[in-house]
């Protein structure tokens, strides 16, 4: 007995000492600091315990979470029953405030207030709020602290206020009630409704410059929303009605294990209404209409389109809602139409049709087949040529495109012919690696008339041309070019931008006739040209072999007056010449048995067409000497008369001018006498 009345006194001492340590005035005063301590840390907030009373029945908090944000709780509980009886005022004057506990930016103010009871098995919450100022009231019920139940009643909301909450500026304003009567919300057993609507909406084309650099004219909407939730599923309709787009969409969702059977469409008049939604900064109008079925391991989504004024279809199958495999088939698709939505100049017109079958459409083990086909192909040859600062007008260009693309993992391998009225381009293979942006193929062109190219090359230029080689860019550009050209070849490379290439075997006389220049001389051409593209700048050297003059005045004289007969000469020599830009500092050196021809600095203008150059003809022992300045078409010739008088031709010439005046001297002594 006295052991017994040991262990009572101890327990009484303890429960005692308990009573005052938490339900006591004085152990109030205790326990408030570390609570109030604890408070802080957990909100990372300057708050404040300004009332803190805990009986054994009830209790009494006001806490100040930081200046201008209160929340009250008083009532009774039962620790044995563990029931309890609360009501509580929350008014936050300043959500700002609020973010180091929020995490997200807030504004505004927030109030609400009402009352929780009943037990840790179920309770309920009872009450009210003026959020986004409007009337609302809800009723929650939670079994064993899991929200089973909620209805609540919305009237009035504004969006502007909700907006201006979440620290977003009002580009919208609308009403808004929503009746929510979730009487059941667990898993497999729901059981409620859902109505939302919005009236008087307006989308304020101020706001929608300034933070989404959206222009738009002035837009209304309404929005419905009906859903019910049956076991487990939720069968809703919903729709989303402006001046500028109509979206409605119906059908039925099993939320776990998701699975949706659902119908949609969207009539967009501008799409660039819904550049925030979207974040596609795009513009045109839109249809589209289709279906999504399935769930998470397989998810059906199919439609057809107008796009671009196209006949567009399409089905994609997602798994874990990623691309799994990708079907379409788009249909006279309006090239201009699609480079206006996409904010692109208005670069060409044309038609174009796609089949898509991409078998699979996971990034890295990417399989496919895309067939495209461009007809009536017309640039836009005002736009171009204005763009890029061409020297001419581009002449108006006809073209079409096939192309047949396989997708195998990071590689996309082209096939494709570009039939053009100004050229043709064909690739057999074009690679291009989709991760680095590699880009490997070989190619073949064909120019039918180089002169409609003047507005690139910014020179006259006769004849046509075929070409073929390889491109590869990465880090660097390199191509390779070889053609059949002037009756020779030519074989060429460019490394970004250095080019450089070995000419064999070309003609003189076709070079000349290639380029309008006057066609002195035909000779067989060997070369090594190097240029910089940036700069402008090169040199090349040539030898050239064989070369024979055409008729001219300067070698009949010299057949004339030396008895060389300078056509029947065959000279081999050396050319050498240095560009910049559009100046060339050129030299010839040509020999044979008879005569030579040499010219140094020659300087000719490609852009005026302009040469200035001496010159040096010798035939034996006679040397002509002169000057050629002007046009090259028709350059004036300046001769050295004194030196070629001392030369034995000269002499020759000078003797016969001499017979020549003493005969008409003679003769007109005699009339004289």
């Amino acid at each position: 007995m006295k052991f017994l009345a040991w262990i009572g006194a101890i327990l009484a001492v303890v429960v005692a000492t308990l009573y005052i340590a938490a339900f006591s005035k004085m152990g109030n005063g205790f326990v408030k600091p570390f609570i109030e301590a604890k408070i802080k840390e957990q909100t990372k907030l300057e708050s404040k315990l300004n009332e803190f009373r805990l009986d054994i029945s009830d209790f009494e908090i006001v806490l100040e979470v930081n200046r201008g944000n209160i929340i009250r709780a008083k009532g009774e509980y039962s620790l044995f029953a563990k029931s309890f009886d609360i009501s509580y005022d929350v008014e936050l004057k300043d959500l700002s405030s609020l973010k180091p506990l929020t995490k997200t930016e807030l504004r505004g103010a927030f109030a609400t207030d009402g009352r929780v009871y009943g037990d840790m098995a179920f309770m309920k919450i009872d009450g009210k709020s003026s959020v986004a100022k409007s009337d609302t009231a809800y009723h929650i019920e939670l079994h064993e602290l899991n929200p089973t139940s909620i209805i609540a009643n919305i009237k009035g909301a504004e969006l502007a206020s909700l907006l201006y909450m979440s620290a977003q500026n009002p580009c919208a304003t609308a009403g808004i009630d929503m009746d929510l009567n979730f009487r059941d919300i667990t898993p497999n057993k729901m059981d409620g409704e859902v109505v939302l609507k919005s009236r008087d909406g307006k989308i304020d084309p101020k706001y929608m410059l300034s933070d989404f650099n959206v222009t738009i004219p002035k837009t209304s909407f309404s929005m419905d929303l009906n859903a019910k939730l049956k076991g487990d599923e939720i069968e809703y309709s919903s729709s989303l009605l402006s001046n500028l787009f109509n979206i409605n969409s119906y059908g039925t969702i099993v939320p776990e294990p998701l699975k949706t059977d659902l119908k949609y469409s969207l009539n967009i008049e501008d799409l660039e209404v819904l550049k925030p939604i979207t974040k596609a900064d795009i513009r045109g109008s839109l249809k589209l209409s289709g279906s999504a079925k399935g769930g998470r391991e397989r998810l059906s989504v199919a439609g057809i389109s107008d796009i671009a004024s196209s006949e567009s279809v399409f089905e994609a199958i997602l798994k874990d809602f990623a691309p799994a495999s990708i079907k379409a088939k788009i249909v006279d698709l309006d090239i201009a139409k699609l480079l206006y939505m996409a904010k692109q100049p208005h670069y060409t017109d044309g038609v174009l049709s796609m089949n898509v079958d991409i078998s699979d459409a996971r990034a890295d083990s990417l399989s496919g087949k895309v067939d495209t086909i461009v007809t009536k192909g017309v640039l836009d040859s005002k736009y171009l040529s204005k763009t890029y600062e061409f020297a001419s007008t581009m002449p108006k260009t006809l073209f079409s495109l096939k192309a047949e693309t396989l997708l195998e993992g990071d590689i996309a391998d082209t096939k494709a012919k570009l039939s053009s009225n100004i050229a043709g381009l064909e690739m057999k293979s074009a690679k291009f690696n989709m991760k680095d942006g590699s880009l490997k193929s070989d190619y073949k062109l064909s120019v039918p008339d180089l002169n409609a190219l003047f507005f690139v090359t910014k020179r006259h230029i006769r004849g046509s041309l075929a070409a073929y080689g390889d491109i590869s860019k990465s880090k660097d550009l390199d191509l390779t070019f070889n053609s059949n050209i002037a009756k020779g070849k030519v074989a060429a490379k460019l490394h970004n931008d250095e080019f450089h290439a070995d000419v064999s075997s070309v003609s003189a006389n076709a070079v000349l006739h290639m380029f309008f220049y006057p066609e002195i001389a035909d000779a067989w051409l060997n070369a090594k040209v190097d240029y910089n593209l940036a700069q402008s700048r090169g040199s090349m050297k040539a030898q050239v072999s064989d070369a024979v003059f055409v008729k001219n005045q300067t070698f009949d004289l010299i057949k004339q007056y030396t008895k060389v007969d300078m056509y029947r000469e065959h000279f081999n020599g050396d050319m050498d010449a240095k560009v910049d830009k559009d100046s060339v500092l050129a030299s010839i050196d040509l020999r044979s048995k008879e005569a030579s021809i040499k010219t140094a600095a020659t300087k000719l203008n490609t852009k005026t067409n302009m040469i200035d150059t001496d010159i040096t003809l010798r035939a034996k022992k006679n040397e002509i000497s002169g000057r050629l300045v002007g046009d090259i078409d028709s350059p004036k010739i300046v001769i050295d008369l004194e030196k070629f008088m001392k030369s034995e031709a000269g002499k020759k010439v000078e003797e016969k001018v001499n017979k020549v005046i003493e005969k008409e001297i003679n003769k007109f002594f005699k009339k004289l006498f």
